[in-house]
């Protein structure tokens, strides 16, 4: 993973944490909300635990609760050891 989290990234983390495959493009499109592809704050929370455990990023309090996943990756990306490049 890079410094940053994409939407790429974000899709393949809800496929292997979450169990639901979306397209990355569609995670982009303006207005996409998590709701739309059946994910919810627990899929979320599985994510954010993916990122804090396997790859030692401290995400901002709040990134489960995100409606969209613009919003996620804002909160994620940022967060202090997201900027760090941990």
């Amino acid at each position: 993973m890079s410094n940053t989290l994409s939407y790429p990234e974000l899709a393949e983390l809800l496929q292997t944490r979450a169990g639901v495959t979306v397209d990355p493009g569609d995670l982009e499109q303006p207005g996409a909300q998590f709701d739309d592809f059946g994910i919810d704050s627990l899929g979320l929370l599985g994510i954010v635990g993916e990122l804090e455990n396997l790859h030692n990023l401290k995400v901002t309090s709040g990134a489960e609760s995100a409606k969209t996943p613009a919003e996620f990756l804002e909160l994620v990306n940022s967060s202090p050891s997201a900027k760090a490049g941990a």
